[in-house]
């Protein structure tokens, strides 16, 4: 008898939300039970969310994702595709190879650790010893004397200036000066076409 050798595979669920709320342990037993008869070997098996669809399947408009990851001879993943579709519990599947994708994301993915949330879990506890470290006093300092030093001194006397003859004060009831038109208007810009001129 000759031995394959598995491969490890993802595999995503998709389950009405209705019935994996009111049975979450038979979905999860139905599942188990497909890659079972593919003779495959669980490695890790968890919700990963419910959303609503982007279209209706089998009536519904609701779906509950379940990821898992297991291990599998190639040869029998076309028997659980074919599972999955005389399953009444399960709408939909889709079976990926995981060879291309790095060992450090499938890791991640396999345990449910993100990426994102391992560094900022360690920038919060290197920012928390950082408050603690600093001297409650020794920032206050510096920010006064910056906002100081960043006034700017202010003259004693101030003469109040005309405003510019184009602008109009808010409330006023005068109107803007209109702007020149005609042959006014293409001599007042110098880089206006000389062949736009009307005779």
């Amino acid at each position: 008898m000759e031995t394959v050798a598995k491969r490890l595979y993802e595999g995503m669920f998709l389950v009405d939300s209705g019935l994996a709320a009111a049975d979450w342990e038979g979905t999860v037993g139905v599942i188990e039970n497909i890659l079972k008869r593919a003779d495959a070997e669980v490695v890790a098996l968890r919700k990963w969310g419910e959303r609503r669809l982007a279209f209706e399947i089998a009536h519904k408009s609701r779906g509950t994702y379940i990821l898992s990851y297991f291990r599998a001879d190639p040869q029998r993943i076309a028997g659980l595709e074919k599972d999955v579709q005389l399953s009444e519990k399960v709408m939909r599947v889709l079976v990926l190879g995981t060879e291309k994708r790095p060992a450090d994301v499938l890791e991640a993915d396999i345990t449910g650790v993100t990426k994102e949330a391992e560094p900022k879990a360690a920038e919060g506890a290197e920012t928390a010893a950082a408050e603690k470290a600093e001297k409650p006093g020794a920032e206050e300092k510096p920010a006064q004397e910056a906002s100081a030093e960043a006034a700017p001194s202010a003259p004693e006397e101030t003469a109040a200036e005309p405003p510019a003859p184009e602008t109009v004060a808010a409330g006023s009831s005068e109107e803007p000066p209109k702007a020149p038109s005609g042959e006014a208007a293409a001599q007042a810009t110098p880089d206006s076409d000389q062949s736009a001129k009307t005779p």
